[in-house]
């Protein structure tokens, strides 16, 4: 085989065999195919599209590329994956409240993208917390905890680091195929039993309309369950910030909050709903209501509070987490509030904007090698529909500087419509596509 007559079948709009799409893979991660003619795959991908059957056999190879964890454990391994959005930390909240639940939940995580946070970021907000460990020491904490989520080895799916770095400078990051077999080739590595996907919609997601986020809903849960891994995915709305806060140390507080307060809100609905959908695909509840009840139980009576003490200490973060939170997370020098300049209601909240406020900040990376500061970031955002007034705080600013402040003070005032009457308010669950 060669690069070539691959890369010319693809252009033809033939579909190359298994076969082919192995040693494609293979030749990425080893580095025998040159950056152009991965740019020229990737193109021809994105100008011409896979079928069902070729999505999901470049989605294994590319998986193959790597490891693929094995698991000697009492219980189902189960995963979620969401697509991407603001203040959602979701992640944080349903790993160890699966764990309480019977299952295993060994979640390989991403670091932010673009004016998304990402979760490695936001348990790095945590001292001490360490998101890097060797496959082996995954093993141990997933063993002793229920629950870990770390980042990816080198050795995960290495066809997609190097082909992902080609997509961000070669305009193909938008295909649906190539996003496909990207994120499923990292999450199928570490061997599910079942997944859920969390796919958002809305001005805060990548996804901007319900027809483009079912589309990308369909082909995830099409190809994985091809491979043999069970999986369901939730239509989810990001029109407004999932928690009240967007910022690495900021969401780690809302998570804290929804664990240990006992009261309810979307980020624990969410992961309610989630979780459900994974355990009965698990075998671990009747239906997706009975699991619902399940997550929202533990979730309320503190066992996952505790088994998120136990994960974090697991990782190098301190014993007594959850019982004074409040006292390690780091604080920003400068907090002020955005206060309305007029009465009314809020009409819309521009997600990504607020998103790359954080950025700027000092929240998220412009560059890949910038160093996010953990304490940045927007605390008490308005909802959709609130009534304001201008005694009312739109959001709360922490930054590190003065100017900083003053910036994001001017971008939130302009991500924020208030108008004089209330808008519909989209629900929080669009659709669920289910195995």
């Amino acid at each position: 085989m060669d690069a070539r007559s691959i890369i010319a079948k693809l252009r033809r709009q033939l579909v190359p065999d298994a076969d082919e799409m192995r040693w494609f893979a293979q030749e990425l991660a080893d580095g025998g195919v040159s950056d152009a003619q991965a740019g020229a795959f990737a193109m021809a991908v994105c100008m011409g599209g896979l079928d069902a059957s070729a999505r999901a056999a470049l989605t294994l190879a590319m998986r193959d590329s790597g490891d693929v964890l094995t698991w000697d454990l009492d219980g189902p391994v189960i995963d979620k994956h969401s697509t991407g959005g603001v203040g959602d930390c979701v992640s944080l909240v349903l790993a160890p409240a699966l764990a309480e639940c019977g299952a295993y939940v060994p979640m390989i995580s991403g670091r932010g993208l673009g004016h998304t946070g990402g979760t490695l970021d936001k348990m790095e907000a945590i001292p001490g917390v360490t998101t890097q460990v060797s496959e082996d020491r995954l093993a141990q904490v997933v063993a002793d905890t229920g629950a870990a989520i770390v980042g990816a080895t080198a050795q995960i799916a290495p066809a997609d680091k190097r082909l992902y770095a080609i997509r961000d400078v070669t305009a193909t990051v938008e295909s649906l195929d190539l996003i496909t077999a990207s994120i499923l080739s990292k999450k199928l590595a570490a061997s599910p039993d079942a997944l859920v996907l969390d796919v958002k919609v809305g001005s805060g997601a990548f996804m901007k309309t319900l027809a483009d986020a079912r589309a990308l809903a369909s082909a995830l849960t099409e190809t994985a369950n091809a491979t043999g891994c069970k999986t369901s995915a939730v239509i989810t709305d990001m029109n407004q910030p999932l928690a009240g806060s967007l910022g690495n140390a900021l969401e780690v507080a809302e998570v804290m909050r929804a664990l240990t307060s006992g009261k309810a809100n979307t980020l624990a609905e969410l992961s309610a709903v989630l979780g459900g959908v994974l355990l009965a695909d698990a075998g671990l509840a009747q239906n997706a209501d009975h699991g619902q009840a399940q997550i929202a139980e533990v979730i309320r009576n503190g066992g996952a509070a505790d088994r998120f003490g136990r994960m974090i200490a697991a990782v190098g973060g301190p014993v007594q987490f959850v019982d004074s939170w409040a006292r390690f997370l780091p604080e920003a020098n400068v907090i002020q509030e955005v206060s309305a300049r007029k009465a009314g209601y809020v009409t819309a909240i521009d997600g990504e904007a607020l998103g790359l406020a954080v950025v700027a900040l000092g929240g998220g990376r412009q560059v890949e090698s910038d160093v996010i500061d953990p304490a940045v970031g927007l605390s008490n955002m308005v909802r959709l529909g609130d009534k304001v007034d201008p005694a009312t705080p739109l959001a709360v600013i922490h930054a590190a500087r003065e100017d900083a402040a003053q910036l994001a003070d001017s971008e939130i005032r302009k991500a924020i419509s208030i108008g004089p009457k209330p808008l519909a308010i989209q629900p929080l669950i669009h659709e669920r596509i289910l195995a």
